[in-house]
């Protein structure tokens, strides 16, 4: 086979990898506007059951949807807190935990080669070639070569402090421009950088504020 034969069937293979993300991030994005207009449901003795059975589907739908990259999930959760009011707080909260996590998980156990390789089909070659670098080395090795190799002087603080990042960068409005919660989590467990215990410590407080601002103050804070 011609190298332009060859080069030619890689274009498509990453045109078409990239159209699967698009498809997934906007399906994502549509199914959870789509069931935040569903939870506007007025809750009476009447249809009590019918609630109580959309409120189960509405949460493992959010705990999916929050833990896929670029999709706000966490508008679903803060819906159905508007519509049920603090009784559904901490099932929110738990949900979110689990997602969260659950992105985590797979960003653990995705391999370095299968992450550098979709780095090399989107074009992006400085990711891959760091990905290639560090792959071989140990959690720490990897750790003192970012902190030492980062041109930027900024990178190294969060590096150090990474945990705090993690927080402020889940808590941050419009992070869905940089992934949303799912994706800074799965980005977080592909890294390799953070430990599970930890990890999940710090995302068990930093998605606390808001169903402890509920509980405290009622559902109205988030009109």
């Amino acid at each position: 086979m011609s190298p332009d034969v060859r080069n030619s069937g890689s274009r498509w293979q990453s045109l078409l990898k990239f159209f699967c993300l698009v498809l997934l991030i906007v399906g994502g994005n549509l199914a959870a506007d789509e069931l935040a207009h569903t939870l506007q449901l007025e809750i009476r003795p009447a249809n009590e059951d019918l609630a109580h059975r959309m409120i189960m589907t509405a949460a493992v739908t959010y705990t999916l949807l929050m833990a896929v990259p670029f999709v706000p999930g966490v508008e679903i959760g803060l819906a159905m807190i508007i519509v049920l009011g603090p009784a559904i707080v901490f099932l929110v909260y738990l949900c979110t935990v689990v997602a969260l996590t659950m992105s985590f998980a797979i960003g653990r156990l995705v391999p370095f080669s299968a992450l550098i390789k979709l780095f090399a089909d989107f074009r992006l070659n400085k990711a891959s070639q760091l990905f290639s670098t560090i792959a071989p080395m140990t959690g720490e090795d990897r750790l003192v070569f970012l902190i030492s190799s980062s041109p930027n002087r900024y990178v190294p603080f969060l590096l150090r402090h990474r945990y705090i990042a993690l927080a402020i960068l889940v808590n941050l409005p419009g992070n869905v421009l940089i992934g949303g919660g799912g994706g800074i989590a799965l980005m977080a467990g592909a890294s390799r950088l953070y430990s599970l215990p930890w990890f999940l410590l710090t995302i068990l407080l930093a998605v606390s504020p808001v169903p402890l601002a509920v509980l405290i103050f009622g559902k109205d804070i988030l009109r």
